[in-house]
């Protein structure tokens, strides 16, 4: 390999790690968009596929390791691996994800010894390396069911003036302007451009910023009825401890106590909360947490497995309170966390991984919004916060969005900050508001604009109270979901398609 190569591989890798400064807890927006550009701007320079896919892997490769090596933590410290093998698990895990943009890069690169016409490769570089870029998140979000954690879009919530495109094209349309937007600095900033070229690069960045901007002053949706008190419990139950049968008497007391104090008409406890299966709750809890979720005039939402582990049992949430009692079952898993895919092939995995409950069915995929607490709640449990198209099957009847979680398996890490940046996607996708009630952290609510109003600390005990607005009405999002940003691309790449079949030979 050419001393060149080495440094434009060094460069990738290092401009793929920096563009986790984006990302919450970081929240410098414009880095991933310098950190896109300075990867288009290497694949500018290559002349192969197998360079642009060295050079797509080697940022993939730092964005991923940098990003998500909280997996090393679930796995080693919670699910019993040794050191070495989830050191090896993770970086397996990072370079198959890398896999992607090494993909982007080899696709965007001319063949070998093929040549285009000038007018073409600019094409080729400012609409087709973005079309490109944008179908491999999107692939990212549902191949072997979804990995859509990082993409670029999230970090643009809720600062950048890009996150105007949320509720309109949803993540994976604001991931494809950043593209548009890197791709325009890659091409304009190159060496020895023409300063009017130059000019109506920066002008056309220009205009895809102003416009974001004046799409975030749009109002999509309306109040609907009266507010609502909230309380969100955080817990802060170490996970070594949570399913011990010795603690769970202390765990159950522990939420009842914090509920009790709170004056809300909704009090929401985290996901599995409540340690052991909704059979087995005493009758003498399950009475006290309806009284307490009665007291006020509300409702109480409560995070448990149902079910039995001789039948199917699911992740779920219940309501007790004064609404009839509903539930809501968990209907995106995770592989290898929640279910085992395949399982006479990875079987093996169960006795691995310390994993209690780790083979859950699921829901089905048109439950309902739960009427309680004066709200038509529309609930999501831990990972399902991660993919929008399944968030707006419950709309346009929920007025409110509410997420479960318990990230304690990732310690004290990006995740939690990671996932929270996720749900205020969700937030401006929908036009909705968003509540988190999480076991260890990020507890927070969040407004439609997709803002955090407030948060607890992660990793301490405490109830989280506000005052909350339904909201009725439909984002162009929350009515198209990803088909309008697929539309967008099937037009782009039918165009580029037809130009490629009579462009000029150079």
């Amino acid at each position: 390999m050419r001393y060149s190569s080495c440094w434009m591989l060094l460069a990738s890798l290092l401009a793929g790690a920096l563009a986790i400064g984006g990302f919450a807890p970081f929240n410098f927006w414009p880095l991933p968009l310098l950190s896109l550009a300075v990867l288009f701007a290497l694949l500018l320079r290559t002349s192969s596929r197998r360079a642009g896919f060295r050079i797509g892997f080697a940022w993939g490769l730092g964005f991923f390791l940098t990003g998500v090596s909280w997996i090393y933590i679930s796995l080693s410290v919670y699910g019993g691996m040794s050191m070495g093998l989830a050191g090896l698990a993770t970086l397996m895990f990072c370079s198959l994800m890398a896999l992607l943009p090494a993909l982007v890069g080899a696709l965007s690169a001319p063949a070998s010894g093929a040549e285009s016409a000038p007018a073409f490769a600019t094409l080729r570089l400012l609409l087709g390396l973005p079309l490109l870029w944008g179908l491999s998140e999107w692939v990212r979000g549902w191949i072997f069911t979804g990995f859509p954690w990082l993409s670029l879009g999230y970090s643009q919530v809720p600062a950048s003036p890009l996150a105007g495109y949320a509720p309109v094209l949803g993540v994976y349309g604001v991931s494809f302007v950043m593209a548009l937007i890197a791709a325009l600095l890659a091409w304009g900033l190159a060496p020895r451009r023409q300063p009017a070229l130059r000019a109506w690069a920066l002008v056309a960045v220009l205009v895809l910023t102003i416009a974001g901007q004046a799409l975030r002053s749009v109002v999509w949706t309306t109040p609907l009825g009266a507010p609502t008190t909230v309380a969100l419990l955080q817990g802060n139950v170490p996970q070594n401890l949570k399913w011990q049968p010795g603690k769970t008497r202390a765990t159950l007391d522990s939420y009842a106590r914090l509920a009790a104090a709170s004056p809300a008409q909704l009090i929401v406890l985290p996901e599995t909360a409540l340690p052991l299966f909704e059979s087995a709750l005493p009758d003498a809890d399950r009475a006290r947490l309806a009284t307490i979720g009665r007291q006020n005039g509300g409702d109480l939402l409560a995070g448990l497995p149902t079910g039995s582990l001789d039948g199917a049992y699911y992740n779920s949430v219940i309501s007790l309170g004064s609404a009839p009692s509903q539930r809501y079952h968990k209907t995106h898993l995770v592989p290898f966390g929640e279910y085992i895919p395949l399982k006479a092939v990875w079987g093996w995995v169960i006795t691995v991984l310390h994993i209690p409950l780790s083979d859950f069915a699921r829901g089905a995929p048109d439950q309902r919004p739960l009427a309680v607490g004066g709200q038509q709640v529309a609930v999501n449990i831990c990972y399902e916060d991660a993919f929008g198209e399944e968030i707006i099957r419950q709309l346009p009847a929920a007025t409110v969005l509410v997420n479960v979680s318990n990230l304690a398996w990732f310690g004290d890490s990006l995740a939690p900050w990671q996932h929270a940046q996720m749900s205020q996607m969700r937030a401006l996708e929908t036009g909705r508001m968003m509540l988190r009630a999480t076991n260890t952290g990020l507890t927070a609510i969040i407004d439609t604009r997709g803002r955090l109003l407030a948060s607890l600390p992660p990793f301490t005990q405490g109830s989280l109270g506000g005052t909350i607005q339904g909201y009725a009405g439909s984002t162009p999002y929350a009515r198209w979901g990803n088909a309008a940003v697929l539309g967008v691309w099937g037009v782009l790449a039918t165009g580029l398609g037809l130009l490629a079949c009579f462009k000029p030979r150079p």
